[in-house]
């Protein structure tokens, strides 16, 4: 994963003495999109405003979705810690409705590679998403199930026969999303729904492609580019109106 790419947004806080639990009225966050950024309509509605006293496009937060962003940072820089109970828990959930009606022998196992892991403890993989990437294929697998199992299960298309490993392109996903986006969102999940489009739409791209494994982050580039795309269309006003968002199914 190429942890220099990516865009960068500027937060800057126009007052003071507020908290995401008792926004002031008057509280705002600013959001400076730097010279490489760009803003997607279709995850935050906000309204763009050009500063006389700088040349780059700023956007003004109410506080319902300066929250929003808040949670969803505070989620991105929780670690996966392997001795934390809600952790292991949340990766046996995984396995549970990843592979249902299959008994898991262990948090430590070869198992684990069935499901694209590189080797028999996920927990080293996660070094690049952090626990938001494990939430974030919970939800995928739990909300779009029949998307997820076909991506898991590698059952459409004409396949290669080195194939990514779909749990450590999960992982890769979620931190090409975090990189590139300005994570504004109006609900709390929005980064969730996004990250199953993107999967699906990598998995669309990979088969478009004729890819193999060397050629994933050739993949993940051409996804991002589409992402960016697709969120910068005129019409993009929510999630569900991106035209990626087609691919998926419950």
């Amino acid at each position: 994963m190429d942890r220099n790419a990516g865009s960068f947004v500027a937060i800057r806080r126009l007052s003071g003495g507020s908290s995401c639990h008792d926004p002031s009225p008057n509280t705002y966050a600013e959001v400076v999109a730097g010279s490489t950024a760009w803003i997607g309509r279709g995850f935050s509605c906000v309204c763009a405003q050009r500063r006389d006293s700088d040349q780059r496009i700023s956007f003004d937060l109410s506080p319902a979705q300066e929250c929003c962003l808040q949670r969803l940072q505070n989620r991105i820089e929780v670690p996966y810690d392997g001795s934390n109970g809600e952790h292991q828990e949340a990766l046996k959930a995984l396995w549970q409705v990843s592979f249902p009606g299959t008994e898991l022998l262990g948090l430590v196992s070869d198992q684990w590679k069935e499901m694209g892991w590189q080797g028999k403890d996920p927990s080293t993989d996660f070094r690049g998403g952090g626990f938001i990437s494990l939430e974030n294929l919970l939800y995928f697998a739990k909300n779009y199930t029949k998307s997820f199992q076909e991506l898991l299960c590698k059952q459409n298309g004409d396949r290669a026969l080195w194939e990514y490993p779909f749990a450590v392109a999960g992982v890769n996903i979620t931190f090409m999303l975090i990189q590139m986006l300005d994570l504004q969102a109006e609900n709390d999940r929005a980064f969730d729904i996004l990250y199953c489009i993107t999967f699906k739409l990598m998995d669309h791209k990979w088969l478009e492609m004729h890819a193999n494994y060397m050629d994933f982050n050739a993949v993940i580039k051409s996804t991002r580019r589409q992402l960016e795309r697709e969120l910068l269309l005129e019409d993009i006003q929510r999630i569900e109106d991106m035209p990626s968002y087609r691919f998926l199914d419950r």
